[in-house]
C-alpha cells in the first residue's frame, strides 16, 4: 500500500462521515476522491473487509442507535428519516440486521457501546495500511481514568466466523460487547478498538476487581451464538492491564497504548501456541 492509497482512504472516510445523513452512493464517494469506483471498492474491501455501501449502513445504524439511546424523546421515525430511511419498517429491518434487535428493544438497554466506530488508517513501518478506530470522542473520559485497570478482549477466530457470513461476524461482535457489558460495573465502559478487539475500562484501581470481571467474561467462553439455525461457539482471549499513562497524553497516544498492549498480548498468544 502507498501513501496515495492512505490519502484516498482518509478522504473517502471524511466524506462519508460528513454525509451520513445525505443520500450518497459509492459513485459519489469516488468522485469526491477523484478516483474510479472500482479502485475505491477494491482498496476499501482490502483494508476493511467490507464494501463502501456496507460500511455506510453500519455507520448510519450505529449513529442512529446512539441518538435513540441518549435522546429518549426522539421519535424513531424522525431518526430513521435523518439517516435515510423513509419508513419505520425499512429502518427497523436495517436496524435489526445490525444490532439484532428492534429500535424499541434497543432503547431498553442500560448501557451503550459503539458497534461500528468510525475507521481510521495509518501506515506502519513497512508501509502497510493499518486499520484502527476513532476514539477521540472518549478522550476527556479516558484522561480521567489514568491508573485504572482495564480488560482487553479479542474474539477467537473472527475471520472464520465472517467466512460463514458477514452477518454471523456482526453477531459475534454484538455478543462480545454484550458479555463485557453484562459484567461491567455502573461506571465502567466498553468500547471497540479494532475489528475484533475491545476494551472494558473500569473505574477501579483494585486489581482483584478487574480479575473478577475477567474471570466472569472467561466463564462464558465456548457459549455459542446462533446464526440461521447454526450454533457457532464464541470465545474471547482476555488480558487485564493497568490503564492509561499520563494525563497529558493525546487521544492518538492513548489509543496507541491500547493497541500496543493488544499487540503484545497477541504476540504472547502466538508464542504460547507455537
Amino acid at each position: 500500500m502507498s501513501m496515495n492509497n492512505l490519502e484516498l482512504l482518509t478522504t473517502a472516510l471524511a466524506y462519508l462521515e460528513d454525509n451520513l445523513t445525505e443520500k450518497i452512493t459509492t459513485d459519489d464517494v469516488a468522485k469526491a476522491c477523484y478516483c474510479s469506483k472500482s479502485t475505491l471498492e477494491k482498496l476499501f474491501r482490502c483494508v476493511s473487509h467490507m464494501s463502501v455501501h456496507d460500511y455506510v449502513i453500519r455507520r448510519r445504524i450505529t449513529k442512529a442507535a446512539k441518538r435513540l439511546f441518549f435522546d429518549r424523546e426522539a421519535c424513531v421515525l424522525d431518526v430513521a428519516v435523518e439517516y435515510g430511511y423513509n419508513s419505520n419498517e425499512a429502518f427497523t429491518r436495517a436496524f435489526k440486521q445490525i444490532w439484532n434487535c428492534t429500535p424499541s428493544e434497543f432503547r431498553t438497554k442500560t448501557r451503550y457501546s459503539d458497534l461500528f466506530p468510525r475507521l481510521t488508517f495509518d501506515l506502519d513501518e513497512g508501509d502497510t495500511i493499518m486499520k484502527k478506530v476513532d476514539i477521540s470522542e472518549l478522550y476527556d473520559f479516558l484522561r480521567g481514568r489514568v491508573g485504572c485497570h482495564y480488560i482487553l478482549c479479542d474474539i477467537v477466530g473472527l475471520i472464520p466466523i465472517n467466512n460463514v457470513a458477514r452477518a454471523a461476524g456482526d453477531l459475534a461482535i454484538i455478543e462480545a460487547i454484550k458479555r463485557m457489558n453484562d459484567v461491567a460495573g455502573p461506571e465502567d465502559v466498553v468500547f471497540r478498538i479494532g475489528s475484533d478487539e475491545f476494551v472494558l475500562l473500569t473505574d477501579s484501581k483494585d486489581e482483584n476487581y478487574v480479575k473478577k470481571l475477567a474471570s466472569e467474561i472467561e466463564s462464558q467462553n465456548g457459549n455459542p451464538i446462533c446464526y440461521e439455525g447454526h450454533e457457532i461457539p464464541l470465545s474471547l482471549y482476555i488480558l487485564t492491564r493497568t490503564a492509561i499513562d499520563g494525563k497529558n497524553a493525546n487521544h492518538h497516544e492513548i489509543l496507541s497504548q491500547f493497541n500496543n498492549a493488544m499487540e503484545d498480548f497477541k504476540s504472547t498468544l502466538k508464542e504460547r501456541h507455537s
